[in-house]
């Protein structure tokens, strides 16, 4: 019998089977939407039956199938309020991707079966509850993303795809390591997620296989100093998959540092927690300066992404409750508003032929919602109240301000400093490139938005109003299962 979150995974495959069989482009193109809806709809049944279920343990909907005996490896799958919240998050941007995605037509079967391929690595990974399993399906995303930029991007796309699965596969190395690490120095040699919280991992285990597990996943979310691969990756990427790396491929990592490296190992993380807060802030300040000396809006956008992925380790990395809940937070409102961006980009691209700054102006003119959605989502970064990313960095400052001790206080300070710095390169690029005069005379007859463009657009930015103005709705949520993590954290920080 099919479980209900198999079909998360079935869904995108099926559709990807149906892409095979078609050969007409328009067919493919709406086979892909018709699956991509159809992802988005089931996610948000999903969250309403998982809201709806009395919890008796921390993941519902928990069912195991033996995979590999040997091993001792099984395919467990269950969810709790954070892993439910990144299912409807992926089924979004997937979403709005593919509508993104409507005018392209080279090799167009090709393109659809690899976001497919992408959406069930995400899905998989979120529902798994057995380390091997997820380290599967992280795997299972990786190699689309390299064909996605070597043949559809732009610019130094051999380069730039070869960069990025160099650097996600030495995280991925060094995740297996770690996980393995874990399996045979355990007496219970399992991978089940479950029964190593229960029993707990050897607290000289964790001080080995955490900072593995944790760097490896580390690399996927743009931690300092291994992020060089973002801004080559998203700037040479084509729209779509710009949005999926960014949205979702780097939420992976967010998720996987909460999941197997904190969750597993409080121990490690509490003793390692200042060496994470200060990876964290050196990536917030660089990546904000970063971004301030680009000229190009796609390597503005990805520079953008190390800063804004640094409040997620540093959420983490504060370990309490607040900031805890403040990470989970930062990772749906920037893989909504990064979409967002790169989908905004994406659109000005495509009709204006470049990306540079300087060679933009008064665009918003001839495309009054296109430079609209730019500038919703440059308010959204850079932390305006009623928008998603206001909400997450407010909940992680005040968590972070919990903290007793200088280091935690300087920290918090330096990384709410990087406000400033966000606020002054978001409105100097929305002054520049899509207000003031208009810089060529062929951008007066820019054609605005189409039916498709508009609709993704539109899902995105409704989902970060309503993280926004009811982040209540979120909180509520994921807050049982953050307070399980930062439960951890305090019994070993108050037991000293």
């Amino acid at each position: 019998m099919i479980d209900k979150l198999s079909l998360l995974i079935l869904i995108p495959l099926f559709t990807a089977l149906l892409m095979l069989f078609a050969k007409d482009k328009l067919l493919i193109k709406r086979i892909a939407l018709a699956g991509a809806v159809l992802q988005m709809f089931y996610s948000i049944l999903l969250i309403v039956s998982f809201i709806n279920s009395e919890r008796s343990s921390q993941f519902l909907f928990v069912k195991s199938i033996s995979w590999y005996k040997t091993l001792n490896i099984d395919f467990i799958s269950g969810i709790d309020g954070i892993s439910v919240s990144m299912i409807l998050l992926t089924s979004i941007v997937v979403l709005a991707g593919v509508l993104v995605s409507w005018d392209i037509n080279e090799r167009v079967k090709d393109y659809f079966l690899l976001l497919s391929l992408l959406s069930i690595g995400a899905y998989g990974f979120f529902i798994s509850l057995d380390l091997f399993v997820m380290f599967f399906f992280l795997e299972l995303a990786v190699i689309p993303k390299y064909l996605l930029i070597a043949i559809w991007g732009s610019g130094k796309k051999e380069y730039s795809a070869m960069k990025l699965a160099l650097l996600l596969m030495t995280g991925s190395a060094l995740i297996l390591i770690g996980i393995l690490l874990i399996y045979f120095r355990c007496e219970t040699q399992t991978f089940n997620i479950v029964k190593l919280a229960e029993v707990g991992i050897p607290v000289e285990l964790q001080r080995i296989s955490f900072p593995l597990i944790f760097t490896g996943f580390g690399i996927f979310t743009a931690l300092f100093p291994f992020h060089t691969w973002v801004p080559d990756g998203h700037s040479s990427a084509p729209t779509a998959a710009s949005m999926f790396l960014a949205g979702i491929s780097m939420k992976l990592g967010g998720y996987g540092c909460l999941r197997a490296a904190a969750y597993l190992m409080p121990q490690a993380t509490v003793e390692y927690s200042k060496i994470i807060v200060l990876l964290s802030v050196i990536a917030i300040f660089y990546g904000a300066f970063a971004t301030l000396m680009q000229k190009d809006l796609k390597y503005m956008n990805a520079y953008s992404s190390v800063s804004h992925c640094g409040f997620i380790l540093l959420g983490i990395g504060m370990l309490n409750h607040t900031s805890i809940n403040g990470a989970v937070i930062q990772m749906i409102s920037h893989g909504l508003m990064t979409a967002l961006f790169f989908a905004s980009i994406g659109m000005i691209y495509k009709r204006t032929h470049t990306r540079k700054i300087d060679e933009l102006g008064g665009i918003i003119k001839s495309m009054p919602f296109i430079g609209s959605t730019f500038i919703i989502a440059g308010l959204c970064s850079l932390g305006l109240p009623g928008f998603s990313g206001f909400v997450a960095e407010m909940t992680i400052f005040i968590g972070a301000w919990q903290n007793e001790g200088m280091f935690y206080k300087v920290s918090t300070i330096i990384a709410c400093a990087s406000i400033v710095i966000t606020a002054v390169y978001i409105l100097r690029a929305s002054a520049k490139a899509i207000t003031g005069k208009v810089a060529k005379e062929e951008f007066e007859n820019l054609k605005d938005a189409d039916f498709n463009e508009k609709s993704a657009s539109v899902l995105l930015i409704i989902a970060i109003l309503l993280i926004g103005f009811t982040p209540f709705l979120l909180i509520n949520l994921i807050n049982q299962d953050t307070f399980i993590i930062s439960e951890n954290f305090f019994k070993i920080i108050t037991s000293k």
